[in-house]
């Protein structure tokens, strides 16, 4: 069923949405959950969270693409457990290194201003990674939207490790540079 049509079911209120949703995009939930979590129950719980989400917010939202809709709900919900999980104690694994390694050039948000300030960040992350090129954008969503490994990188694009660690260690570079070029405090 192409996604305009789900997306109507959910208008409509219709509960078939969420098994066609579930058919068509249960695989890439559960990926990027299990990405996140690395637990089968946590994934599978994030992901029927998802569905949850998106029948809550359409309406009045109507997603352009579903997919990244989906997307974004697993991925905030996975987060959310998974700093649930280790608030008492911080894991390893490529979530917690990710998000280290992007500390040093994106800002965390401690205030209410810097909550409200948020979209405009993500206005100048969006203009940053569109003048990347096409491959230092790939590998930089693959490692800090997905969490994906280096060596995970380095195998799906053909690079060598030190190649992507040098890539994403650049682009980290740059985009501290232009975060600061554009008055954002790090």
């Amino acid at each position: 069923m192409e996604d305009v049509a789900i997306v109507e079911l959910y208008w409509q209120r219709q509960e078939r949405a969420i098994a066609e949703t579930k058919t068509k995009y249960d695989a890439y939930c559960n990926a990027i959950a299990w990405r996140i979590l690395n637990d089968a129950l946590d994934a599978e719980e994030c992901v029927n969270d998802t569905y949850l989400g998106a029948w809550n917010a359409m309406p009045p939202h109507r997603p352009t693409s579903l997919r990244t809709f989906l997307g974004k709900i697993t991925r905030n919900l996975s987060l959310k457990r998974w700093r649930a999980r280790s608030a008492a104690k911080r894991g390893a694994g490529e979530v917690a290194l990710s998000l280290d390694e992007l500390e040093e050039c994106v800002p965390t948000a401690d205030s209410a201003q810097e909550y409200l300030e948020a979209a405009e960040l993500a206005r100048m992350l969006d203009t940053f990674l569109g003048g990347l090129s096409a491959d230092d954008r790939r590998m930089f969503v693959c490692r800090y939207w997905y969490f994906d490994s280096v060596a995970e990188i380095s195998e799906r694009f053909g690079f060598s490790l030190s190649k992507v660690k040098m890539s994403l260690k650049r682009t980290r570079d740059k985009l501290a540079n232009y975060l600061e070029q554009e008055g954002v405090n790090l």
